[in-house]
Formats: C-alpha cells, structure tokens, sequence
C-alpha cells in the first residue's frame, strides 16, 4: 500500500484490522510502502532523481516518520505494532527466512501487528525486493497467507487504461496472470508514494498464484474496504484461488 492520504486513512485501515481480529478471526501483517516519500513531504531536500545513495538517505530520515504515523493510529485503535524491516537476503537465505517466520509468528501470537518494509537504506540495486508489491507476496509466501490484499489509487485491473479510455472496463476476477495480461500493462507508471504500478501488481499475484494465494487489488481509500473483502464482497479485482 501507500500513504498517500495520512493519518486519517491509516487510523481506518488499523480500525478495520481491529475489526477483522475481533470478528472474524484474521490476522494481518502489514507491508508498506512511503519512507521515501515522508521524508521527501517533510523535508526540503528535494526528490531522488534516480539517485541511489538519496534514495537510501532519504529513506534512512523517512522511515522513523512513517513508523511514527503508524504507531499514533495502532495507539488510536488500541493496537500494538512492530517495525520490521527487510532485504532481500532476509528471504532468500533459508535461515534468515525461518528467523523471520519466527519472529512473524510470535508477534501475531502476542496480538501485534508486523509493520513491514524494505530497508532501502542499506538495500542495493542488485539485491532489492524493487517495490513492496514484490515484498508483500514474498512475506505472504513465506507465511503461507491466505490472501494477499494490494491497496492501490485506483479501482483494480482494467482491460485498458482507464485514464486513456473512458470505456475502460474494471475485471472483477481473473483467472491467472499470464504472459498476455502483463506485456499489456504498462511496466513504468507508479504510483505518487511508490515505485511500484500495475506491473508489479501483477508480478505479485503472479507469484503469489504460484504459492496457491488469492490476491485482491482494490483500491484503498473506499470505505470499509479490508472488511469488504474479508466478505468477499465484489471489489476491485480478484486474482487466482478458487474459480
């Protein structure tokens, strides 16, 4: 997901978790996208340009303003929370994925919420996750989730770019993401708080297809929406699991 809309759609998203554990017996791990761009909201440093070692400074000053924000609407709700943050070599090494299921495991033991997030500020190009679309379905694989929920700016998948064709058609469900379906979609555009578009979407629930997890992409600020789904209400697109 990203921040763009503060502290008060955060404080809804960590409501509807409370509501999610309370009545439905769900628990949730968190990942999130936004050091970057807190840092880049709260400063006068400018933005990134490409630049690598900005991109890591500016994540370094802006992570402990994300993790703040998160923390006042966890405590508005009467949630716990906990910051972990990951690299790509937390997943892909055998033992330094079973150390992080562990920790995972005993924080959602404890009724905590895992506030997750890649650690740009050490990350390399050569060994980033690249976006937290790629890092969420990772987790979700690793923790063997049963669903992968995306929050976006915009209403899921669409057989054309809505903003180009006002005729744009939203796909409530889709089988598979296939070769097709991804050499459609355009690979640059992000989103204003991440780096990742619906290309990465797409990747992620790939991946998380192949792990045998549905994925939802819906869009985040509509009202209810985590409980929406948890009803499997007809929102945003709907990717794998059950036909």
């Amino acid at each position: 997901m990203v921040v763009k809309g503060g502290p008060v759609l955060i404080r809804a998203w960590m409501q509807q978790v409370l509501t999610l554990r309370q009545e439905h017996g769900i628990e949730v791990i968190w990942v999130t996208s936004g050091a970057i761009a807190s840092a880049v909201s709260r400063t006068r440093l400018g933005k990134t340009d490409g630049n690598l070692a900005k991109k890591q400074a500016l994540s370094a000053i802006g992570q402990p303003i994300l993790v703040d924000l998160y923390n006042l609407c966890l405590q508005a709700t009467g949630l716990l929370g906990a910051q972990v943050l990951l690299t790509y070599g937390d997943i892909a090494d055998h033992r330094r994925r079973r150390n992080l299921q562990n920790t995972l495991e005993q924080l959602l033991t404890w009724k905590v919420i895992p506030i997750l997030n890649e650690n740009d500020a050490i990350a390399t190009e050569e060994i980033r996750f690249g976006d937290n679309d790629s890092l969420s379905a990772k987790v979700a694989s690793a923790m063997r989730a049963e669903r992968l929920v995306i929050l976006t700016d915009v209403e899921g998948l669409y057989d054309s770019n809505p903003k180009a064709n006002r005729h744009a058609r939203l796909i409530s469900r889709l089988a598979r993401v296939d070769r097709k379906q991804l050499a459609a979609t355009d690979r640059k555009r992000g989103s204003e708080s991440g780096t990742g578009g619906m290309y990465s979407k797409l990747l992620a629930a790939q991946a998380a297809s192949r792990a045998g997890i549905e994925t939802w992409l819906v869009k985040g600020d509509l009202p209810s929406i985590l409980l929406k789904v948890a009803a499997d209400e007809i929102v945003g697109t709907r990717i794998g699991g059950a036909k």
